[in-house]
């Protein structure tokens, strides 16, 4: 979370009225992604992302219009008149209410910081002054109603998130609308909610700067605000850290435990459309006496099949620490600071919790699900691993290998034909000089990168997968160079394809598919 440069909210926002000639001015002086890397430099870039402003300072040293415009609205610097009349239409972003003018200068109201979209777009988030999220200095003694910028949660949940088109997609707690954002280029109807209306603001601001469609804006919390109605997509970054007590809106539930995220996914199912996906961040406890996977399989709405990745565990001192820190309550007084941290571990004691686990929750509506016809998928992993960004399309891929290992039984899966997907490489791994390797490992080099160990028959059968022979021919030959029995194969190889294909190593090409 972001260090601090103000200590109270600005009595009214911008208003988007000349949103789209700022938005020329922005783009003609390349103050973008690309335009801050080539200016600041890697080194000073990645400081900035983490709210470290001295390098970028240095490198602002200039009159450029693209200085100009990085001083003023990521590094909160007041700037010349002249300065900022060079570089922006200061006559609308006055009346708009983007700056403000004290005496010879003028000062930004709002942080403006480029943004970068999946296919190279040139957006902009609007946020609270100092309040990028990313350093390491706390937010501090804000004011409520904080609405922070764009920060590593909001960017995992966006490259989760599966991108088909769609009718209809809800952003729920929109926060400055990042997600509201995505959603736009690929969903005809945007909702985005907020039980702040200072959010909504933000979201309208960041809509309309970056050159976006309208959202139908609504205040409320939860689904509250939007009734009855049902979505194809739904996606939440929540406010779902675990505190003892709600005091900041932008990150505290105001629920007890991990109440808010269950209640979130819980009440999603009912509000999907059926084939609809609904994506999370989510922090849940480990409670004394219970599996954690116990925990969050009972999250699971009826009707739904779920894949839910663990990526991170803290003990709670290093959460207590983490989210104290956030808040700035490290730099107060020490005798306060270390009631407060007892706060925390009293909280967490009598909820039996030990340890805190931080990561992503997809749920997909199934009507055949719903109607028993067949059992819900629900994978629930701890995958602390690197994975590649973006993997909206591995998150739609997974559902829809769960939905063909459902419909086709062993005889069923022999009979079709398989692709080795791509970016998968081989390794042998075993003692340098022996004649044979101890085991094979496929590995994955893109997407969730995950590796497997497979055997002789596995690792034999996966190089040959090429769309042209079905899985049996394939199982036969083997078992005649290898001199084994392709029965007894054909027998005990379909639990091995399965686990291949569930992971992604092997794709079905289809029974009547061409090669």
């Amino acid at each position: 979370m972001g260090s601090v440069s103000t200590t109270s909210l600005p009595p009214s926002l911008p208003v988007p009225a000349h949103a789209a000639r700022l938005r020329v001015a922005l783009l003609a002086a390349d103050f973008t992604a690309d335009g801050l890397l080539d200016l600041l430099g890697a080194p000073a870039y990645a400081a900035l992302a983490r709210s470290e402003t001295v390098p970028a300072l240095r490198a602002t040293r200039g009159d450029s219009p693209l200085e100009t415009l990085v001083r003023l609205f990521l590094l909160q610097q007041a700037v010349a008149y002249g300065r900022a009349a060079a570089a922006l239409p200061l006559a609308d972003a006055l009346a708009d209410g983007w700056v403000v003018r004290e005496d010879d200068a003028v000062l930004a109201t709002v942080d403006v910081r480029p943004y970068s979209g999946p296919d190279g777009e040139d957006w902009f988030i609007v946020s609270d002054l100092g309040c990028a999220v990313g350093g390491a200095g706390g937010i501090g003694k804000k004011a409520e109603g904080v609405v922070l910028g764009v920060g590593g949660a909001s960017t995992t949940l966006a490259g989760i998130t599966v991108r088909t088109p769609v009718t209809s997609a809800l952003d729920l707690g929109t926060g400055s609308g990042i997600q509201a954002l995505h959603a736009a280029q690929h969903a005809t109807l945007v909702t985005a909610t907020d039980l702040n209306p200072r959010a909504l603001d933000f979201t309208r601001l960041t809509l309309a700067l970056s050159g976006a469609r309208e959202a139908e804006l609504l205040e409320g919390s939860l689904f509250e605000p939007v009734d009855g109605d049902t979505y194809d997509l739904i996606v939440s970054n929540p406010p779902f850290v675990i505190s003892p007590g709600a005091t900041l809106t932008y990150r505290d539930g105001g629920m007890g435990g991990d109440d808010l995220c269950r209640t979130l996914v819980q009440e999603a199912g009912e509000r999907l459309n059926d084939g609809g996906y609904a994506q999370f961040l989510a922090n849940w406890q480990h409670v004394d006496g219970e599996e954690w996977q116990d925990r969050l399989r009972s999250w699971v709405p009826r009707g739904c099949d779920a894949w839910i990745v663990q990526r991170e565990v803290q003990d709670v001192t290093q959460y207590t620490e983490l989210w104290l820190r956030d808040s700035g309550a490290h730099r107060g007084d020490e005798d306060e600071y270390r009631l407060e941290y007892g706060r925390w571990l009293d909280e967490f004691e009598a909820r039996r919790t030990r340890t805190i686990g931080f990561g992503w929750i997809t749920i997909r509506r199934n009507a055949v699900v719903e109607s028993g016809e067949i059992e819900p998928s629900i994978l629930i992993e701890e995958w602390p691993h690197p994975v590649e960004q973006p993997l909206g399309d591995t998150v739609r891929a997974h559902f829809e290998r769960q939905d063909y290992l459902r419909s086709h039984d062993d005889a069923a899966l022999l009979a079709d034909r398989f692709t080795l997907a791509p970016e998968v490489m081989q390794e042998q791994v075993g003692l340098p000089g022996a004649e044979d390797p101890e085991h094979v490992v496929l590995r994955q080099n893109r997407g969730m990168r995950r590796a497997t160990k497979v055997d002789h028959v596995g690792a034999g059968f996966a190089g040959v997968c090429d769309g042209t022979l079905s899985a049996g021919r394939i199982l036969d030959a083997i078992g005649q160079l290898m001199g084994e029995d392709p029965v007894m194969l054909r027998d005990r190889t379909p639990q091995a394809i399965r686990l291949l294909v569930e992971e992604g190593f092997l794709l079905p090409v289809g029974e009547e598919s061409g090669a």
